[in-house]
């Protein structure tokens, strides 16, 4: 595999994303190991917009002094956690950043949950503070939380003394935040990840989009520095949750340590999100492809100037061909970008943007610098390139583990520090990843194994499919079925089956196909919520007769 010359020029001695070895570990050598040292480096963005709630517009300098004010009334000492159960808002920000600052660990609870499941949560972690507003501090005294609960209402609004900047509140492998997995594939675990993680998580995206803004400048033959003193302002809209990895990573910090505005949409609607797009003159758009394809489908896109939008993007899965020319189309101006990754990683481990995602729109991305990526057979024996297994990966970016768990760690990552993704998939000879399917989401049927993935992007070919789904249900003949349930236009379940049937082996072909006129369900990580499509099954087969 060639080094690119850009990514060389980037890393070398030197520079800022320069790669050796530090601790025994290929890493970021420059890199902070405190990530309160890049969030106070955001200080120079001064009366520059960084979060925009309704109508609120608040400043850098403003949220910094809030979280300046913060600091003292939490009232906590190094290595103490400190849960934040609360919806996407300014405080939740605040919060974090007041959090970190004081040396303290955030854990970050679903603020969907019922007050029986953050019990369990807080049970597990046992903070000595949570940070919730009104309705979650409510469900949680409901429930019968008894420990010490500061409502957001009581934030300070500003501090009169701003804190100097820190000394080096944490080490490198200290926590820094608990993030907790989905649930969907067992049970819910609470990842640790530590402040290299997290810096580890945040500059390896920052290279690869300076990789992009190099090229970029060279095709038009115009010096780094003149192409970003004439770029505006950086705007994401921020749809993820923020006790998510995408939301916290992407959607705030990223944006944040780089001068950007996060604008803050509570609830998902296509219309609205036209309309935040050309008020805000947003710049960067990441959602799901139920997501992009409501952003398509809305009335209100037709008479909008998008031309702000420079970058969209999705991951998880490779995009259907034909949502991915739809919003080239109605995105002229914006590159297309993709990216692979998980809470345990802490963020991506690979992208794709630009050129670099075109050449190759059917892969998760391309391995990123410092990501080690291995495919390994069932007995951890690494495989061939090309040659489908399961994806692991070892470097600065992986968990500490799972909080107060070590079986479940221990079954993740291995003696020599790879962590088993539970995705199967291969990287080809460019170092591309592809995603095949989860290894808990296969379904065996008749004694053959088939990959639920790779059926889905057959089926997301198809004209007319703008979501689709497959899954096993238990059948007495064939231990497993494969179904499916789809939604889009002009559809028929043979057509279906035949395509599936004929672009693969025939026993992948869906048994029974079911059509829904209603987006698929998901779950808080946008992902498909197979677990209750299987519970509606019956339910859908009614509908079908």
């Amino acid at each position: 595999m060639s080094i690119d010359p850009i990514l060389a020029a980037l890393t070398a001695p030197g520079t800022a994303f320069e790669i050796g070895v530090r601790d025994g570990m290929r890493q970021f050598v420059n890199a902070p190991p405190d990530i309160n040292m890049l969030i106070d480096g955001a200080r120079r963005f001064g009366d520059a917009i960084a979060i925009v709630e309704g109508d609120t517009r608040i400043s850098y300098a403003d949220v910094l002094a809030r979280r300046d004010a913060l600091v003292p009334m939490l009232d906590i000492v190094r290595g103490d956690r400190v849960a934040i159960v609360m919806r996407n808002r300014a405080d939740w920000m605040i919060a974090f950043l007041a959090v970190v600052r004081a040396g303290g660990v955030a854990v970050l609870l679903n603020s969907r949950s019922s007050g029986e499941e953050l019990i369990a949560a807080l049970d597990n972690v046992t903070p000595c503070l949570v940070l919730a507003d009104a309705e979650r501090a409510a469900r949680l005294r409901d429930a019968g939380y008894a420990g010490r609960i500061m409502d957001r209402r009581d934030f300070p609004a500003a501090a009169a003394v701003l804190l100097p900047p820190p000394d080096r509140m944490a080490d490198a492998d200290d926590p820094c935040v608990i993030l907790f997995t989905s649930g969907t594939t067992g049970q819910v675990k609470g990842a640790v990840l530590t402040h290299r993680n997290m810096v580890t998580g945040i500059w390896m995206p920052q290279l690869s989009g300076m990789m992009v803004l190099h090229r970029t400048a060279a095709a038009m033959n115009i010096p780094v520095p003149a192409l970003l003193a004439n770029m505006p302002q950086q705007a994401v809209l921020l749809i993820y949750p923020l006790f998510h990895i995408s939301g916290l990573g992407s959607g705030f910090l990223a944006p944040f340590l780089s001068g950007g505005k996060i604008v803050i949409m509570r609830r998902w609607d296509a219309d609205d999100a036209v309309r935040l797009m050309e008020q805000e003159r947003i710049t960067q758009f990441t959602g799901v492809p139920t997501m992009l394809w409501d952003l398509l489908r809305s009335p209100a896109l037709a008479n909008a100037d998008m031309s702000s939008v420079r970058n969209v993007a999705s991951g998880g899965q490779a995009l259907p061909i034909a949502l991915l020319n739809a919003v080239q189309a109605a995105f002229p101006h914006a590159v297309l970008g993709t990216g692979y990754g998980q809470t345990e990683v802490a963020g991506s481990i690979a992208m794709a943007i630009g050129q670099d995602f075109t050449r190759k729109p059917e892969s998760a991305g391309r391995i990123l610098p410092l990501a080690d990526v291995r495919i390994v057979d069932g007995g951890g024996i690494e495989l061939p390139v090309g040659t489908v297994g399961e994806i692991v990966t070892r470097g600065p970016m992986v968990m500490h583990g799972y909080w107060n768990a070590p079986d479940a760690t221990a079954a993740t990552i291995d003696t020599q520090g790879w962590l088993h993704t539970g995705d199967v998939g291969y990287v080809d000879d460019e170092g591309y990843i592809f995603i095949v399917d989860r290894l808990k989401d296969m379904v065996i049927s008749g004694g053959e194994n088939i990959y639920c993935a790779e059926v889905e992007r057959v089926m997301g070919a198809m004209a007319g499919v703008d979501e689709c789904a497959a899954f096993g249900i238990a059948d007495d003949r064939l231990g497993e079925l494969l179904v499916a349930v789809v939604r889009g236009t002009g559809l028929d379940a043979g057509a279906i089956h035949d395509e599936v049937a004929t672009r693969l082996a025939s026993y992948k072909a869906p048994a029974k196909v079911v059509f829904s006129t209603t987006a698929l369900p998901r779950n808080a990580l946008g992902k498909v919520d197979k677990k209750l499509l299987r519970a509606l099954w019956p339910d859908l087969i009614k509908e079908l007769h």
